[in-house]
């Protein structure tokens, strides 16, 4: 600021007669005195306002104490009043006393001048009175921009569609993966397929959330040299555990999951780095599947179609990741690696708890629940975004906690439904086009929808940063669900409850949105 806010004490020395004690406006009520008084003549340069110092000039007085003048005996002006038409600006936005007496104080205003010229015992008394003049008019708070949280549908739909469409590669590779009954009774091959889909979705999800700080960061090179690093390392990973659970005469469905291991390090270098389009492209031969459905294909022609697929994927990763090669590509100081393993574990859990969805005895088993689950991740990742956008949006909006609370009740309930509804459909719409697959019964479905809560509860949780209480959570339901299939209902649904009540204890409270 420029300039002191309250004037200078004067230099010169003050006259014997007392100064005028400031008093506060008011108007003039018109009475038989003032009626019969005669005007005298002004004396002095003092406007029309009445003297607002010492009386000096004629030094005349009345006998009351006040000034004679051309006013007709008005009350002098109250300093306070041009002390506040000062500091409008200030005490119009500021929420407590204490922030206008910062001001005072910060200017160089002494109590002792305070009492000489305001009459007030210190600045906090001074600031408690500025604050009660002042009205507030506390600025709305401007909207982000460009709408930061508004994802297209179109997009998100794209993504889930490319989350659904490797599974088309198991309908192509079922003869070639065709052998003796496997382990746990599982079909031959599963647990080696199930081991390496497993472990690359943990190793997968930690790298993503680093190269995503990366870019968050601002430095997308490093985020391809994260990638470059990463990427191959989890395929390797993905083919070692495979190769190490595959008993005798199960190297088919090995050598199958080390290609799946393979293509899910790829699909996410192109899902983080936005490529999604290109990875549509990659995965198009594997619609070569759909008449796999009604006839026989070769076995060639299946093999040719899935190495198409693999190729094409790889491919387009490693052309996205040129930037990364570059010297100096990583960067200084980037995000600590274990900031990176609770997001592993909640790729853990939910991926545990998706393939408990279609395999084994749980109630909700066949491969339409999975596929719908699969493909309802593009949905509920607008929803996510929905839901964020109008949170600030409430933010800026409304005025008291109270108002705010109810409406993210609100907003959470309607996208959470909306969600539930999106899977049932797609649900009945998958089972309906798969061969052979029976309607999903009440029960099944309801295990179904309580799985999705719990998937959709736990990213939501993990978008606003709460992310090893949904691991946790999603783990031991998973554990549970593993550990007694008959009790997999009872599972989804203790974990569904415990989500929903830190989601609202989270997610209520303004200051979980700050951006």
């Amino acid at each position: 600021m420029s300039g002191s806010l309250w004037l200078k004490p004067p230099t010169t020395p003050l006259p014997a007669q007392l100064p005028l004690i400031p008093r506060p406006r008011r108007e003039n009520a018109p009475g038989p005195a003032a009626a019969t008084a005669t005007p005298r003549p002004s004396t002095g340069d003092t406007g029309d306002t009445g003297a607002t110092g010492p009386v000096g000039g004629t030094g005349e007085t009345a006998t009351d104490g006040n000034p004679t003048g051309d006013t007709g005996g008005a009350l002098a002006t109250d300093p306070i009043d041009e002390l506040a038409e000062r500091l409008d600006g200030f005490a119009a936005v500021a929420v407590h006393p204490d922030e206008i007496a910062a001001i005072l104080e910060s200017d160089g205003m002494t109590d002792d001048h305070i009492r000489l010229t305001y009459g007030r015992a210190d600045s906090f008394t001074l600031a408690e009175d500025l604050y009660a003049r002042v009205e507030r008019r506390h600025p709305a708070p401007a909207a982000p921009p460009g709408d930061a949280w508004h994802a297209g549908l179109a997009g998100c739909l794209l993504r889930g569609l490319v989350f659904a469409l490797p599974g088309l590669a198991y309908v192509l590779a079922a003869p070639l993966l065709a052998g003796e009954p496997g382990r746990f009774g599982l079909p031959g091959g599963t647990v080696p397929l199930l081991a390496g889909a497993v472990t690359g979705w943990v190793w997968n999800q930690a790298l993503s959330h680093r190269a995503y700080t990366w870019l968050g960061l601002g430095d997308r090179r490093a985020a391809a040299r994260a990638l470059l690093v990463g990427a191959p390392a989890g395929a390797l990973a993905g083919t070692a555990v495979a190769l190490a659970t595959a008993a005798p005469g199960e190297t088919p469905a090995a050598l199958f999951a080390a290609g799946q291991s393979l293509y899910l390090a790829a699909a996410t270098v192109l899902l983080v780095l936005g490529r999604e389009r290109a990875l549509l492209c990659a995965l198009s031969p594997l619609a070569g599947a759909v008449p796999a459905f009604r006839w026989d294909l070769p076995d060639p022609v299946r093999a040719a179609l899935l190495l198409t697929a693999l190729t094409a994927s790889v491919a387009f990763a490693a052309a996205v990741l040129r930037p990364g090669v570059r010297r100096g590509a990583a960067g200084r100081g980037g995000p600590p690696r274990a900031a990176s393993l609770p997001y592993g574990l909640f790729g853990l859990g939910s991926g545990l708890l998706v393939l408990q969805a279609g395999v084994g005895d749980t109630l909700v088993s066949g491969a339409g629940a999975v596929v719908a689950l699969t493909l309802s991740m593009g949905p509920a990742e607008w929803l996510l975004h929905r839901f964020r956008g109008e949170s600030l949006s409430r933010l800026r909006t409304l005025t008291t906690a109270r108002e705010f609370r109810r409406a993210v009740t609100g907003t959470l309930v309607l996208c959470l439904g909306g969600y539930l509804t999106v899977l049932v459909a797609l649900t009945l719409a998958a089972t309906l086009a798969w061969p052979g697959a029976p309607l999903p019964e009440p029960a099944r479905l309801v295990t179904l929808l309580l799985i999705g809560t719990v998937l959709w509860l736990g990213l939501l949780l993990q978008a606003f940063g709460a992310v090893l209480s949904a691991a946790a959570v999603c783990l031991l339901a998973a554990a549970a669900e593993t550990v007694e299939p008959a009790a997999g209902p009872v599972a989804a649904g203790g974990a569904a409850a415990v989500l929903a009540v830190l989601t609202c204890v989270l997610l209520v409270r303004p200051t979980a949105h700050r951006v």
